[in-house]
């Protein structure tokens, strides 16, 4: 396994070739409904409260992932299903398509909304911070391993909590998501390992909150 650490400084080189390459974004998200969305958050705001900061983080991933125009299309994937009154409102006025996440863990799910053809980018709604530039990069790091014959099988974004803010996958890689401990902080060394035993080159961009 090759693992390269993609320093900020190199951002602005792999932007150059982001729009060589059409890419799929997923999002996973969760409906904003009082009691089931950002539920740790409700000692400090309120069930109600929670849900409204998970209805403004879920439109402003979904805003980010179309203002990135990779042109493999943005999908939802939705929780508990897509047939949910926010989600169907939002493929109303946007033109997203929805997808209910299937049942499983974690792993199960995303999965399922990395198991079509051709690279795609999976992100979820917890990371603010996540902007187009950052969609840019990783998708120009899935392409720079392509076009120069050292395929990156998968890019990710680290998180401080020890998880992962984005993976992209070049293809679908279904065993990368087997025997995680996902919501801890082992999940992106977990990961790493799983790469390595898979043989999938891994490249790893800069930590984000």
């Amino acid at each position: 396994m090759a693992t390269g650490h993609v320093k900020a400084e190199t951002m602005d080189a792999l932007l150059s070739h982001t729009n060589a390459l059409p890419v799929r974004i997923a999002i996973l998200a969760k409906a904003p409904l009082a009691g089931f969305a950002k539920t740790r958050l409700i000692p400090a705001l309120g069930a109600r409260g929670a849900a409204r900061l998970q209805r403004a983080f879920v439109r402003r991933t979904l805003h980010v992932a179309q203002q990135a125009r990779l042109g493999g299309g943005v999908q939802m994937w939705c929780a508990p299903s897509a047939d949910q009154r926010f989600f169907r409102a939002l493929q109303r006025s946007t033109g997203v398509g929805c997808f209910s996440q299937p049942e499983g863990d974690l792993g199960a799910r995303m999965q399922a909304a990395t198991a079509a053809p051709g690279p795609v980018l999976l992100v979820g709604t917890d990371c603010p911070a996540l902007t187009v530039q950052h969609l840019h990069a990783a998708a120009a790091a899935l392409h720079v391993g392509a076009n120069t014959g050292k395929d990156t099988g998968a890019v990710f974004i680290p998180a401080e909590d020890g998880g992962y803010v984005l993976v992209g996958l070049s293809q679908p890689q279904p065993g990368l998501f087997h025997g995680i401990d996902w919501s801890t902080d082992r999940v992106m060394a977990q990961t790493r390992q799983r790469a390595h035993a898979l043989g999938v080159a891994l490249c790893e961009l800069a930590l984000l909150w």
